[in-house]
């Protein structure tokens, strides 16, 4: 996948390609009451499989006696496969899960961890801050969190300065951004934003103007007016406003053209994206820099991440809670900084030199940035009918964000059939 690299995969893992019986088999919970060993299930590439092992490495050989298989799936097709592991009974003892969680914990098939939590003593809120209770489902606990950032804003230093704007900060309000983006844009060479047409942008709008796609009570609200300004203001960057290049501008530049690497490229002078973009910057020719996302009427913005969770297959659950409470504490969870893959969800990582600072950042490169969006970190709903949500955004934004449009009358669509889908 590219762009919005790991996140994405919680709301569009989909697959066609199942894996054989003998792999299934290998790579199932049954094997830990025989052998010791457990087995762990994630998502990614090459990079990802090198962190975990490495995280891995470490945990065996502070526990001599428990081995960890690790698999590593490629993210578009995780989603099937893991569930047909579970349905074959034959799931995995500790497995990568996101914001379609509860897809899984709401059909029984993983382990509620309270009682695992309290009895290892893990303060979850001292460990992980805000996004500690971010994996509940019904008042219980279904994955700890493992990988946690906020989405955050990059910016061309060389275009702000031509243009004789202030770098971003997280005083920033919408109105600033947009009058930033404004100065920015060169009609037609150079864009001031990126865009905000993946959910994780526009419902950051949205919460920053006191809406939500799901109330307090579990039912959708995405055609209330604080979420038809937000979805309105975004599309209107684009095609109205022309700040923000449209769907057919990013074609003309060149197939597979997004957000990051248009960013990358000097085209656009800001970019809200997650971690995930300094590793397409690292070898970059412009010169950048991150700061928090602006806010609205109040500081508001996504979070990416992933949680582990162990499945009901698991025949030593136990031992496979103590894999993941080493997993997330301080030692493993440096190991993520090291290799440069994402953001630790320990909360004293974060704040930690190791990560202030890390040796492959550009000098002078505002890593606490990750650290100070924590603080206004919305909690996304994780509904069991998260991909079923998804999709029916999907489904009827796609002319709104190719050609413009009224956002009350595609979110009053979209609310309709969101009502009959959620329960």
């Amino acid at each position: 996948m590219v762009d919005k690299a790991y996140w994405r995969r919680g709301a569009g893992l989909a697959a066609t390609v199942l894996i054989g019986a003998t792999a299934l088999a290998a790579c199932g919970g049954g094997e830990a009451e025989d052998d010791g060993t457990l087995s762990m299930v994630v998502w990614g590439g090459d990079l990802d499989k090198e962190t975990y092992q490495a995280r891995i490495d470490l945990f065996e050989a502070a526990n001599p006696d428990t081995k960890i298989e690790l698999q590593l799936i490629p993210s578009d097709q995780y989603a099937q496969k893991v569930q047909t592991m579970i349905a074959g009974g034959d799931g995995p003892d500790i497995m990568q899960v996101a914001e379609n969680v509860n897809s899984y914990s709401s059909k029984s098939q993983l382990l509620p961890l309270d009682e695992y939590i309290e009895s290892a003593g893990l303060n979850m809120e001292e460990r992980f801050g805000p996004v500690g209770s971010l994996y509940t489902y019904e008042d219980q606990t279904y994955a700890i969190p493992d990988r946690s950032g906020a989405m955050i804003l990059y910016y061309n230093k060389d275009l702000f300065d031509a243009a004789g704007v202030e770098y971003p900060t997280a005083a920033w309000t919408q109105d600033d951004a947009q009058a930033a983006m404004e100065k920015l844009t060169i009609p037609g060479e150079q864009w001031g934003f990126s865009g905000a047409g993946w959910w994780a942008q526009w419902w950051s709008f949205a919460y920053q103007n006191g809406g939500q796609i799901i109330d307090d009570s579990g039912q959708p609200t995405v055609n209330s007016p604080e979420v038809v300004d937000a979805l309105q203001w975004a599309n209107d960057l684009q095609y109205k406003y022309h700040y923000a290049p449209t769907a057919a501008e990013y074609a003309d530049m060149g197939p597979d053209m997004g957000g990051d690497p248009a960013f990358a490229a000097g085209t656009v002078a800001m970019n809200a994206t997650g971690f995930w973009g300094i590793g397409g910057l690292l070898e970059s020719d412009i010169n950048w820099g991150i700061a928090p996302l602006w806010g609205g009427q109040e500081q508001a913005v996504s979070a990416f991440g992933s949680g582990l969770s162990i499945t009901r297959d698991s025949d030593n659950p136990e031992k496979a809670f103590e894999a993941i409470d080493f997993l997330t504490d301080t030692e493993a969870q440096t190991v993520i900084i090291d290799k440069a893959q994402d953001v630790p969800a320990n909360i004293q990582v974060q704040q930690s030199d190791a990560f202030l600072t890390p040796a492959w950042a550009p000098e002078g490169l505002n890593m606490a940035a990750f650290g100070e969006s924590s603080e206004f970190i919305f909690r996304a709903p994780f509904i069991p009918e998260w991909q079923e949500m998804q999709a029916t955004f999907d489904d009827n934004l796609g002319t709104f964000w190719n050609e413009g449009g009224d956002a009350k009358t595609e979110l009053d669509k979209i609310q309709t059939q969101l009502e009959s889908v959620i329960e």
